[in-house]
């Protein structure tokens, strides 16, 4: 079955209506999204051969879903710890934080090789689809580890650096073996070619899915994510 893709504007739409008429706030999103991403995580990768969480953590939403996605990971019973470079002093993450902090989670703020040798697993939650342009420090070195590492990666809704559209470039390429769409795969989806494509998105109200036009696939019991085919579908 293939599934509609959203544009960069169409995903900024659909995330000011969930806001708007939707009702939601950002806080109730952004917990459903990162629950979504940990359980992604736990559908992939078990906890007894890869404890080890390293959560990448960017400075906006896509940062704030890693760090909810991390406290899932905890109660999970894996063993998250943060690269967590740029802190906003914004209420909402500093909350998030200090949620990670009270479970006594590692926060790095340096990305050394051996905060990376020692994870198991790296979860991509820097740069969402609201990212343009090129891609800067601290974050350069993160991007580039990603290029380079053996490491599995999972990315949070789409690969950090990826162009919301167009996938990959010149600069940019990395593929990570799975990739936790939210609320619809964007269209740089399309060019994903890891092992597993995840869905979280069980919070959209058929309204807005119809009025954007996508469809929000039928969810497994009380699971917050649906395993999609590797080729989802065109724009």
């Amino acid at each position: 079955m293939a599934f509609k893709c959203l544009s960069q504007k169409v995903a900024q739409a659909i995330d000011e209506e969930l806001m708007s008429s939707g009702g939601f706030s950002v806080d109730q999103l952004m917990e459903l999204a990162g629950l979504s991403v940990a359980q992604a995580v736990q559908r992939t990768y078990d906890r007894t051969q890869f404890p080890n969480v390293l959560v990448c953590v960017g400075p906006g939403n896509n940062g704030g879903d890693g760090l909810v996605a991390a406290r899932h990971l905890y109660h999970f019973g894996y063993k998250p710890s943060l690269y967590y470079p740029k802190q906003p002093n914004k209420d909402l993450y500093q909350r998030l934080l200090v949620q990670c902090n009270q479970l006594g989670l590692s926060v790095h703020e340096s990305f050394a090789d051996k905060t990376v040798e020692e994870a198991d697993v790296l979860v991509d939650a820097v740069f969402g689809f609201s990212f343009k342009g090129d891609v800067r420090d601290p974050f350069k070195e993160v991007v580039k580890t990603f290029e380079t590492t053996n490491k599995p990666i999972v990315s949070v809704d789409i690969p950090s650096g990826w162009d919301v559209e167009q996938g990959p470039s010149n600069n940019v390429k990395f593929q990570p073996d799975v990739l936790v769409s939210l609320t619809a795969p964007k269209i740089c989806a399309n060019h994903f070619k890891g092992k597993r494509h995840f869905l979280g998105g069980r919070f959209v109200p058929p309204a807005i899915a119809k009025k954007y036009d996508f469809e929000v696939p039928p969810f497994h019991g009380a699971d917050q994510v649906v395993e999609l085919p590797l080729a989802v579908g065109s724009p």
